[in-house]
């Protein structure tokens, strides 16, 4: 991991999602070079890391080496695969537009913009990056209108944004309750938050545990679909719209997966993808197979 190894803040008694003191340890995540905890509300069922790194601590894991996967703790470098990589993207817009055809697009956690460069010929885009080597790669092509930093400090007016996606960025953040709110505030009257993260309520995140992969030393948050839709309708978003597993269908995924094949043998993982997606349609109301939820907020 990186130099922010030991680096927690004071433990927690209350619930960052509710702000119930009902809280229990749930697991030890030890499989890291630091291990860390989480803990469960027993209220909202809220899980979190607790204590978590400090700001400082987690903003140091998204150097080069997390965008290379030359760290503990790495991400899959979306260059690598750009044009695989638009199958889902331009699968994604598709379903957007249903709700909002037109307007300013911000991308929380945008890395290297491709999302953006796929949401240009539709929408004016924007982006928030916190990590400085992903912004300035992003920087050569969006300009201006990418922001190094966070839904904290940005410079964009209330009312402004169409949509506003964070795919896979929730979890990052020690404070969803501010996120959400000042997502809600940035969007105009029907606008729309795109939000993708895992439902820990489903039988996958439940079967696995504490071994589940998305307990990552950069994750501090982990939802269900219930508690994050109640928060978004906390926020004032009138109308939730919930996917699962995501927001568009089979055949993007698959293409996208051909951007890291590298024979013809590597086409046997399309078996496995194909399960998988077959068993996230088995869901009823809270229950769910698998964990992979999009979830469409409207304002």
């Amino acid at each position: 991991m990186s130099g922010a190894s030991a680096a927690f803040e004071t433990r927690r008694d209350d619930c960052p999602l509710c702000g119930a003191v009902e809280i229990s340890f749930l697991y030890a995540i030890d499989r890291f070079s630091t291990p860390f905890t989480v803990d469960r509300c027993g209220r909202c069922g809220f899980i979190f890391m607790n204590p978590r790194f400090t700001d400082a601590a987690l903003a140091s894991f998204y150097d080069k080496g997390y965008y290379t996967a030359s760290a503990e703790y790495a991400y899959c470098d979306e260059r690598a695969a750009e044009r695989h990589a638009r199958h889902v993207w331009n699968a994604r817009l598709k379903t957007i537009r249903r709700h909002v055809s037109d307007g300013a697009l911000l991308d929380v956690g945008c890395a290297f913009g491709g999302f953006l460069k796929a949401a240009q010929s539709r929408f004016r885009p924007y982006g928030i990056e916190i990590s400085p080597y992903a912004a300035g790669e992003c920087r050569r092509w969006l300009g201006d209108a990418l922001h190094q930093g966070t839904l904290a400090d940005h410079p964009f007016p209330s009312g402004y944004f169409s949509v506003i996606t964070m795919i896979e960025v929730i979890e990052h953040l020690a404070d969803p309750v501010f996120a959400i709110e000042e997502c809600h505030r940035l969007l105009r009257p029907g606008g729309l938050l795109v939000l993708q993260t895992a439902n820990f309520d489903a039988r996958q995140a439940r079967r696995i545990r504490e071994r589940y992969a998305y307990f990552l030393p950069g994750h501090v948050s982990y939802f269900t679909k219930r508690n994050l839709s109640d928060a978004l309708r906390r926020a004032g978003f009138s109308r939730i719209v919930a996917y699962q597993p995501v927001d568009f269908g089979l055949l993007p995924k698959l293409l996208k997966s051909r951007g890291g094949f590298r024979s013809i043998a590597d086409y046997r993982a399309w078996f496995r993808i194909a399960w998988y997606h077959l068993q996230s349609t088995v869901r009823w109301n809270d229950f769910a197979l698998t964990s992979s939820m999009v979830l469409y907020a409207i304002k």
